[in-house]
């Protein structure tokens, strides 16, 4: 059957209609595809960056402190009995455990007298245990603690990829089991050497106050950020606040 001729213009007109749409959508697509690719590229990029920075500056760290090491382990051995280092299970990314690295700060029983001194929990959350004049801590501990000088083994760490130099504290197996959901989500990323939480008080700021401010930095975490804090915790460790 023949068509008339108006008919004829009117499906050349819904034909060339249908092409451009086919057309636009496909150009929607390929450019959505490429806003996509970007981002991942931008998110891959920023791990790696961020990564190659904990290498570098944790291999400069280490090397340029290796004298006060040999001083503050020599000091150890001398004040008291037991290791230099204080190596512990943590919790990392994604619930993954690792040795963790300290100076040992605390004489070698300290393990067992934790249970009798849990009544004196000073972390009003009960999830962590906090006590300021703890008796288990050597003397020369609380200059390591105070100084935060028991945490550079932890940029060996950093080095071995268990940690990194911005994150969330890594905290103990027992503690894990007393998460909320919320404060699983400090998990989600690669614990740290320093944090909001640590520059803004330490152990005086309570443990869901903590969580609040690791979700925080999770939700706003870039290099500038991490930068930005890197700088901060020295003056937090100068001032001594919230450190015991």
């Amino acid at each position: 059957m023949s068509m008339t001729p108006s008919r004829q213009k009117q499906l050349a007109r819904d034909i060339d209609h249908l092409l451009r749409e086919m057309s636009e959508r496909e150009k929607v697509t390929w450019l959505g595809n490429l806003h996509i690719a970007a981002w991942h590229f931008t998110v891959k990029f920023s791990y790696a960056l961020k990564r190659f920075l904990d290498i570098v500056l944790s291999l400069i760290a280490l090397i340029l402190l290796s004298p006060l090491f040999l001083v503050l382990a020599l000091l150890i051995k001398l004040t008291s009995k037991g290791p230099v280092f204080f190596i512990q299970i943590r919790v990392g990314e994604y619930g993954r455990n690792f040795c963790f690295f300290k100076f040992r700060s605390m004489y070698v029983d300290a393990e067992k007298r934790k249970a009798e001194l849990l009544s004196q929990n000073q972390s009003s959350d009960g999830v962590i245990f906090k006590m300021k004049n703890d008796p288990r801590i050597t003397p020369i501990g609380r200059l390591l603690r105070r100084t935060s000088m028991d945490e550079l083994p932890q940029f060996l760490n950093v080095l071995f990829g268990d940690m990194s130099l911005v994150g969330p504290r890594p905290p103990l197996p027992s503690e894990v089991k007393q998460y909320s959901l919320e404060a699983r989500k400090r998990l989600n990323v690669r614990p740290g050497l320093t944090c909001l939480w640590q520059i803004s008080g330490r152990s005086d700021i309570p443990f869901g106050e903590q969580v609040n401010l690791d979700k925080e930095y999770i939700h706003s975490r870039s290099l500038k950020s991490d930068l930005l804090i890197l700088f901060r915790t020295i003056p937090a460790i100068l001032s001594g606040r919230g450190a015991y």
